[in-house]
């Protein structure tokens, strides 16, 4: 936790400021988030802009040792790590029973359910990701208030997810399987922000990497780019390793056992465990015996003789499994800036209600950029 909150540098910096303005005094910070060091670090810049935290953690990615260290800097954790969704739901109904201000969403999970019993005192919040901005864009009449994208500023898009989630997952898929990926047929299904990391890491890490989208326009930049953009059968088929990485549900689903290669890897990098069916899987007929998930893997016999490796039980797969460390600290240093700056935006009143599910405003993203580029002057 030292180590991390050492290495934020940004984050470090408008601990200070916000410690000297009190940006958030008197206000409640409500937040579903991945609790894990660099996420604390976040909460813990916010309690020191006045705020009083509340926060429980999202399903499967809660780090022990990060909820002691909030409780031991004064900030309330819902639960100590929801395994399921129905002690997730509860844990993020308690959340919203304190009435925050501002809400600290990942995924549109508090939003969402902001709406089954809204209060007034709500001022807005933030959402982080593609699956959040997606579940919460038909319902933004309804929420009345702004919500900022974190996901959709160009500076979460390159310096998170082309860059630091490529690398999360490459690094993810080593330590979990502990295979090389030299000569790996490797497809990546989905080519956003993210998939580009992740076909760019597995490509630099060696293997021959394909990409599937049901976009045909991101498919050909994929060829463009030097990769495979085959139909999605043969994507499917030829692969060694499947990563989806869309923020779609059902991505891969038990119709598609009979495409799947024996000893295929599936792996999901986004940010629900929706878009590998593994429940389905599990289910299909065709699957004689599975294995308990035992360090990150679990194992599917198949009747015609074949096997089937999914990673995390389809959660996030670069915040699961042993040891996980997700994304880079410098990268979630630069979207946690935004993501402080976006919520003091908010509680001064600067953002209008109509700016509901839009992304980040120009100039934050400027102010974010001209200080992390201080910083690399400096050094």
């Amino acid at each position: 936790m030292e180590w991390i909150v050492d290495s934020c540098r940004l984050l470090a910096g408008m601990a200070k400021e916000f410690e000297r303005e009190q940006p958030f005094a008197g206000l409640r910070i409500g937040a579903a988030i991945h609790l894990e060091p660099k996420t604390a670090t976040l909460l813990w810049t916010l309690a020191r802009g006045g705020a009083e935290v509340v926060a429980t953690g999202n399903l499967r990615s809660t780090q022990a040792a990060t909820v002691a260290f909030l409780r031991e800097q004064g900030i309330t954790v819902v639960g100590d790590g929801a395994r399921d969704i129905q002690t997730q739901d509860t844990c993020l109904r308690q959340v919203l029973a304190t009435e925050p201000h501002l809400l600290l969403d990942n995924g549109g999970d508090l939003f969402l359910r902001y709406l089954d019993n809204p209060y007034r005192g709500l001022l807005g919040g933030t959402e982080e990701t593609t699956s959040g901005r997606a579940r919460l864009l038909p319902v933004r009449e309804r929420i009345e208030r702004p919500v900022l994208v974190i996901n959709d500023s160009p500076i979460k898009q390159f310096a998170e997810n082309a860059h630091a989630v490529g690398q999360s997952v490459l690094e993810s898929f080593l330590r979990i399987t502990n295979r090389a990926t030299n000569g790996r047929r490797v497809t990546v299904v989905g080519y956003g922000a993210c998939g580009r990391g992740i076909a760019r890491n597995f490509a630099h890490a060696h293997a021959r990497v394909a990409v599937w989208d049901t976009d045909p326009v991101r498919r050909l930049e994929a060829l463009f780019d030097g990769y495979a953009a085959p139909g999605r059968q043969e994507a499917f088929s030829s692969a060694e390793i499947i990563v989806t990485a869309t923020g779609t549900p059902g991505i891969l689903t038990g119709a598609d056992l009979p495409l799947l290669a024996d000893g295929v890897i599936l792996a999901n990098a986004g940010h629900l465990p929706w878009e590998i069916d593994v429940p389905g899987l599990l289910a299909h007929p065709d699957v004689l015996t599975y294995t308990e998930p035992t360090a990150g893997i679990q194992t599917l016999a198949l009747s015609n003789g074949s096997r089937i490796h999914i990673l995390a039980e389809g959660h996030m797969v670069n915040l699961n499994g042993p040891s996980p460390l997700g994304n880079s600290v410098e990268s979630m240093d630069i979207g946690f800036a935004l993501q402080a700056r976006c919520l003091e935006a908010i509680a001064a009143g600067r953002v209008p209600a109509d700016q509901c599910v839009v992304p980040v405003p120009r100039q934050i993203d400027v102010i974010v950029a001209e200080a992390y580029l201080e910083l690399t002057e400096v050094s």
